[in-house]
């Protein structure tokens, strides 16, 4: 079995050498970049298993890097985790809104970030369950091929929030809680909090257009998707 291949993209070389050692010593096959553009380039040239990429780098930051591949339709599924020494909410909201599959603060437990990059990896590598054709509405979800449709027009989403959908859509008109939607579309286990959650199904609701009002908010537990009917009603 190939080793998987993770990109690193950090410009304080001491950092980076010991993450990559780490890395190396768990089975990783590990590249670096020190700024954002060659690690554009690296990850362009040779698509990582995942890369982890700092947010403050020379010549392009981490978030505009994370941008340019997740508009790119050969780099819009490869995971990524943002690192940064910025903890602040506002921070961590753009990363996951710009979609980032997770983010870990400097400084980190080198054993949690291989824990954390684990279960990306395996949230990835599981896909999508496969719930055939999904229809709710004017969207339209094909779980086999990782489509989805709005009145017909194809709708760009990360991993996180095409399982995040298909799990409410699959759920027929359930609420599905916080914890729920974690263990779906994220893992059971993974280190995340509900407003992990929340960014990720406010992003989905904006890229769903004219189609958003169908993800409704239930105060206090969770999410559910109405049915044709129920949005007709609320009209």
């Amino acid at each position: 079995m190939s080793k998987k291949r993770i990109v690193i993209v950090e410009d304080e070389k001491d950092m980076a050498d010991l993450v990559a050692r780490r890395l190396t010593r768990e089975g990783y096959a590990v590249e670096t970049a020190s700024d954002g553009l060659a690690g554009l380039d690296k990850i362009r040239l040779r698509l990582p298993d995942l890369a982890l990429v700092d947010i403050m780098l020379p010549r392009m930051s981490g978030l505009d890097l994370l941008s340019e591949l997740r508009q790119e339709p050969r780099t819009a599924n490869i995971p990524v985790i943002i690192t940064t020494a910025k903890g602040e909410e506002s921070d961590v909201v753009v990363g996951l809104t710009l979609g980032a599959d997770d983010y870990v603060v400097k400084p980190f437990s080198l054993s949690v970030l291989v824990a954390r990059m684990a279960a990306v990896l395996r949230r990835a590598a599981a896909g999508t369950p496969d719930k055939g054709l999904l229809k709710i509405g004017p969207i339209s979800i094909d779980a086999q091929r990782h489509v989805v449709k709005v009145h017909d027009e194809p709708v760009s989403l990360t991993l996180t929030e095409f399982r995040l959908l298909v799990a409410l859509a699959s759920a027929r008109g359930r609420v599905l809680t916080r914890n729920q939607l974690i263990d779906h579309a994220i893992g059971v286990n993974a280190v995340v909090t509900d407003r992990t959650i929340d960014v990720h199904l406010t992003s989905l609701r904006r890229k769903l257009s004219e189609a958003r009002d169908y993800l409704h908010t239930v105060r206090g537990i969770g999410y559910r998707l109405l049915s044709e009917e129920e949005q007709d009603h609320e009209r």
